[in-house]
């Protein structure tokens, strides 16, 4: 076949939402810039980013309790749910400019407000969420969240989930009513957009088969259109690999060191979904439960309200799945195909180490649709099975090192930072602007602090702890709900 080649400034692997928004936030800071965009698939937001691969859930640390760990004396540890909402105020600084920039156009097309509820019952777990309440209650990012106790206050919060439940069982909601629910797909399709309006080449449907380094410093990526089979070159200064489970193997075929001894484990999941009118309506918020003993903290039982191109929906879950596929659409050799000399021994460490996440994923793959349900029952007792569907989510691949799993996210960067990429997954796309911008500050160190002008108009409080600066968060806050149309409907 024929083939083509092309020099680029920027070139940016995977169009999800990481290399949307880190071409949105380039293309402002360099409008000149030549930047590419290479997608496998032929549409934008394909993979994790796609709406139904995902809960959606605005990630703040309101209710995910999984980021607010007990202490062995008792107490409550809230630094990773305030770093969390540190990271999401970031985020959603740079929406609320997009907005008021002319980026993105309708904000209630790909983000909504919804309470995020922190959800326990029995007397143990109402005591536990006190005592989270009570940790948070004097942070500002948290402020307005309640501490709901008494069932028929819990039946008017959530009639759907009072339904049929003994209201003898002593049952506690953490509330926060400025949550949000996103569609990932949609944002990241409008950012997408955005690049290309301002120039920016996007090439749908071609998979990059070889990355190397040239003498040059620059990186050679050799691609193929997927339906014709063409050969394309492309040249780049720049690479970043926002691809999902495929970006540990694009850097490992790229040689890039720093990534030498990292694997991946890929963990699928299932969501079950109802669209029934009558049940959507009854329940309107995002409802987090503990994760099950022996879990990944990633698979926290939460009920969903998810508002998708304009129609709402209730999702539950997530449910364990295993594939060796990296991505959704991936293959069957993904798995193997990432095994080196330089990670076998970590991968090796990791099997015997997590011997209670195998036995846990074993157990969810042998659950019936009928025992998925079972578990629904937990939030809602009159749940029946044919009221839901299942559904596949999307797959993560969770990173390996040192023989641990780590279940965060992580940007590798080689020394020169002429190639960066994302690893991992949680708490992902609602950190991805905090994400992006670690990526300019490692890799365009020379030029960061010119751009920080620029920088600090797409985030007003860049390089400032919220926590710590009450008034200006106030401030920053009223400015995003403007701007985003966030005001509690």
């Amino acid at each position: 076949m024929s083939s083509v080649s092309e020099r680029v400034d920027v070139a940016l692997i995977g169009a999800g939402i990481m290399s949307a928004t880190l071409g949105a936030i380039l293309r402002r800071l360099e409008p000149d810039a030549t930047i590419t965009v290479v997608e496998r698939l032929d549409a934008a937001a394909g993979e994790s980013s796609a709406p139904w691969n995902n809960a959606g859930t605005g990630h703040a640390g309101l209710c995910e309790l999984f980021y607010t760990p007990e202490r062995p004396d008792g107490s409550i540890d809230t630094a990773k749910a305030v770093r969390v909402n540190e990271q999401f105020q970031v985020t959603r600084q740079f929406w609320a400019y997009a907005v008021q920039h002319g980026l993105l156009e309708r904000p209630r097309e790909f983000v909504n407000p919804i309470p995020h509820v922190s959800f326990v019952h029995g007397a143990r777990g109402v005591d536990y969420l006190r005592r989270r309440h009570r940790a948070l209650a004097d942070n500002p990012l948290f402020a307005g969240t309640e501490f709901v106790t008494g069932f028929d206050e819990f039946a008017a919060r959530l009639p759907l989930m009072a339904a049929g439940r003994n209201p003898d069982v002593p049952v506690a909601l953490e509330w926060a009513p400025h949550g949000t629910d996103v569609d990932f797909g949609a944002l990241t399709t409008g950012l997408i957009g955005f690049c290309e309006r301002q120039g920016a080449s996007v090439l749908f449907g071609h998979e990059v088969r070889a990355l190397a380094r040239e003498s040059d410093g620059s990186w050679a990526l050799r691609l193929v259109d997927r339906g014709t089979g063409e050969n394309r070159r492309l040249n780049a200064k720049f690479v970043f690999v926002g691809a999902g489970g495929a970006t540990l193997g694009l850097l490992q075929r790229a040689g890039v060191p720093e990534v030498r001894g990292f694997a991946g484990f890929p963990i699928g999941g299932r969501f079950l979904r109802c669209d029934m009118p009558d049940l959507v309506a009854g329940h309107r918020a995002k409802v987090y439960g503990a994760p099950a003993p022996g879990a990944p903290s990633t698979t926290a039982p939460h009920l969903d309200t998810r508002t998708v191109d304009g129609r709402a929906a209730l999702l539950f879950g997530p449910f364990a799945g295993w594939s060796p596929k990296f991505l959704k659409d991936g293959r069957n050799t993904d798995l193997p195909r990432s095994v080196r000399a330089d990670n076998v021994a970590s991968l090796v460490r990791a099997g015997i180490g997590e011997r209670d996440l195998v036995a846990y994923l074993v157990g969810q793959l042998r659950r019936t649709h009928s025992a998925r349900v079972q578990a629904l029952r937990e939030f809602l007792p009159d749940a029946r099975d044919q009221q839901w569907r299942e559904i596949r989510a999307g797959q993560r691949v969770q990173v390996i090192r040192g023989g641990r799993l780590d279940f965060d996210t992580t940007i590798v960067s080689s020394a020169d930072g002429s190639i960066a990429g994302l690893l991992g997954a949680s708490p992902g796309a609602s950190t991805a602007v905090p994400a992006m911008l670690e990526v300019l500050a490692r890799c365009f160190a020379d030029r960061f602090d010119d751009w920080s002008p620029t920088l600090e108009d797409m985030v007003p409080s860049l390089g400032t702890r919220l926590a710590e600066e009450p008034a200006l968060f106030e401030q920053v806050w009223a400015w995003g709900t403007r701007q985003l149309q966030l005001e509690p409907d």
